[in-house]
């Protein structure tokens, strides 16, 4: 392949840096993985040291490895179905030494500060054992599941407040036994917290506040993982595929109405799913106490929307995250309630040398989502592909966005929604060939001068 003498920094080591890394090796591109930890994996390093991974002891995964599978690197066929999260780090493990990516990898070295020099000039890297380096392009890979993001009502609880990024297992980061818990949110982390610390053996008493209510989705659907059953096509209009989707739910019981949840204030796939098979079981044994959105907290007690209250020890918010860029000037760049208008969720406009990857909640599956990404990526470092002038960029951003976010809940954990399918046929089968075209044009008008 073509390759490039440009020197590339990439932020993070999780799956979006090791993705670049690996296509970048593959297209010849001279790069550099800044790493804050001792190890690769971020999200899904359990335990990790630089504190980024969510991951709790008894995570699984909630796609299925057909489906997160890199495309180039199918995960080993003895794991099950949904792997468990200690899986997922050794399968990244695998990948990293398949490919030999740590030899790019600066462990323990992360970027304190990264500032754009403007003019062609690139950038200027200040990194955590304090040397100023030179590159003259930056991918930015550091994850967007580790700051956490906690829900703000009136008034003042006087129990335990944690956030679910910092729930390990039922005694840590506080012993839970005999507790009164309150779980908040309904996402997964939500579902299978709430179900971990509802177990009688811990003689908990845990209830579980949601503002939206949500669609439950199962695992399995004939016997098979949910997520191979269906995909979306570019051919019909994603509208029609959501209205057949939703005609489908009665017979999956998703509707969290059915187990005493609040009915959802939108219809299927206008918001992120939940999926769980034993939420709604223990909703339905009276393990788990449903709840609506709060009102107000006073002291021990907490008051609910429905005029009713109750009291707690602990409330454990599992209200997501903010994308949040500690190394760049907040005027710079900054994603405020989590919106990042990017072209194809991976440039801003009227910066070439600066890329993105991973900064989307793809469904059903984000490896995949994160390799199409990297491939569009190297090419561009090459010189493969070229980007469209400000404006077009622009109007295809407000257009990306009506396309994947204009029907969906006005939240901050839905700004950066896309459908996989829709994504990747756009990337492969349209952006790649025309930014090719675009490349092949500039590099005929500059040889004609």
């Amino acid at each position: 392949m073509p390759s490039t003498s440009k020197n590339v920094a990439i932020i993070g080591a999780g799956i979006s840096g090791l993705t670049t890394s690996k296509m970048l090796t593959d297209y010849g591109v001279q790069h550099t993985v800044f790493e804050s930890s001792d190890r690769v994996g971020g999200n899904w390093a359990f335990g990790n040291p630089n504190g980024h991974s969510s991951a709790y002891r008894s995570l699984h995964i909630d796609t299925s490895k057909e489906r997160l599978s890199f495309r180039d690197f199918p995960m080993p066929p003895e794991y099950p179905d949904f792997p468990h999260h200690t899986q997922i780090k050794a399968y990244l493990d695998s990948y990293a030494d398949a490919f030999s990516l740590r030899e790019n990898i600066e462990f323990e070295n992360g970027v304190e500060h990264a500032t754009h020099l403007g003019n062609g000039l690139g950038w200027e890297i200040l990194d955590q054992a304090g040397a100023t380096r030179h590159f003259d392009h930056l991918v930015v890979a550091n994850g967007h599941h580790w700051d956490p993001r906690f829900a703000e009502f009136p008034g003042e609880f006087s129990g335990v407040s944690i956030h679910s990024h910092h729930y390990i297992d039922p005694k840590a980061p506080l012993d839970f036994f005999g507790q009164r818990i309150l779980v908040v949110g309904l996402g997964n982390s939500a579902a299978d917290i709430a179900v971990e610390l509802s177990s009688k053996s811990l003689q908990t008493e845990v209830s579980l506040s949601t503002r939206s209510g949500a669609w439950i989705v199962p695992k399995y659907v004939y016997g098979k993982p949910a997520d191979t059953m269906y995909r979306t096509t570019p051919y019909l209009p994603l509208s029609w595929q959501r209205k057949i989707m939703q005609l489908a739910q009665p017979m999956n019981g998703s509707n969290g109405a059915l187990y005493g949840l609040k009915e959802p204030n939108h219809k299927f796939f206008e918001a992120h799913p939940t999926q769980s098979v034993e939420l709604p079981l223990r909703l339905g044994s009276g393990d788990v106490i449903p709840k609506p959105n709060i009102s107000r907290l006073d002291g021990s007690t907490v008051h609910f929307e429905d005029g009713t209250s109750g009291e707690f020890d602990v409330i454990v918010y599992a209200t997501g995250y903010n994308i949040t860029f500690p190394f760049f000037d907040r005027d710079f760049l900054s994603a405020p309630e989590n919106h990042l208008p990017l072209y194809k969720r991976m440039f801003k406009p009227g910066q070439e040398d600066l890329t993105f990857i991973g900064f989307a909640q793809s469904t059903p599956t984000l490896f995949p989502f994160v390799e199409s990404q990297s491939r569009l990526a190297a090419a561009h470092l090459i010189g493969e592909y070229a980007l469209p002038d400000e404006a077009t960029m622009e109007r295809v951003i407000a257009e990306d966005e009506e396309k994947y976010i204009g029907h969906v809940l006005k939240t901050a954990r839905h700004t950066q929604q896309v459908d996989y399918f829709i994504y990747e046929h756009d990337i492969r089968a349209k952006e790649i060939p025309a930014g090719r075209a675009r490349a092949k044009a500039q590099q005929s008008t500059l040889a004609a001068r």
